[in-house]
């Protein structure tokens, strides 16, 4: 498997899908109803890249097996400056996260490591599942992240996606922060 950057006329189909399947995780997980999920999802990913696929310390990838592409990769790497096309080294800068929220756009969780970066979307295309893509994607953004200097990868991940969570658990990630909610 390898990671291929996108091109500018596959990000504007991405961003499409990206929003709406993160608004659509926004409902699933309870926290908000189905219109403020998608206002939130087009805010945080507004912030998140707001130069498009020129937003300095964001790595935008298709996930390619057997030269077909099987999945996508957003990767958030502190301080990476310069054109993010050409995979420019680890400069000075801050953490991608803008909000304060939890999920796509928000706060990374990183407090501000330098050297923690961030997965904000790993998917792999739904017919393509079960084919252990994901987990190969995982070892992609660690080569990636690793190859810009960090020392940890960080994500997010709803409670209700149960899969994600058991893969991420079995390839050694910890839990940070746990938010939780009762519904009256």
């Amino acid at each position: 498997m390898t990671l291929r950057r996108l091109t500018a006329a596959e990000y504007e189909t991405w961003m499409s899908m990206v929003v709406a399947g993160y608004a659509a995780e926004i409902v699933a997980s309870g926290a908000l109803p189905a219109q403020a999920a998608q206002e939130k999802a087009r805010r945080d990913h507004e912030r998140a890249l707001p130069a498009g696929l020129g937003t300095p310390g964001q790595l935008i990838f298709r996930v390619i097996a057997d030269d077909q592409p099987v999945g996508w990769l957003w990767l958030a790497i502190p301080g990476l400056t310069g054109d993010p096309g050409t995979g420019s080294d680890p400069g000075t800068g801050s953490d991608p996260g803008t909000d304060g929220d939890t999920g796509t756009g928000g706060d990374t969780g990183t407090g501000g490591d330098p050297e923690m970066a961030w997965v904000y979307l790993v998917e792999v295309d739904e017919a393509l599942r079960g084919r252990g893509y994901g987990r190969g994607a995982m070892l992609l953004a660690e080569a990636e992240a690793r190859s810009h200097g960090m020392r940890s990868l960080g994500l997010n991940v709803h409670g209700n996606n149960v899969a994600a969570r058991s893969l991420y658990a079995s390839m050694g990630y910890e839990v940070m922060t746990q938010q939780m909610k009762k519904t009256l």
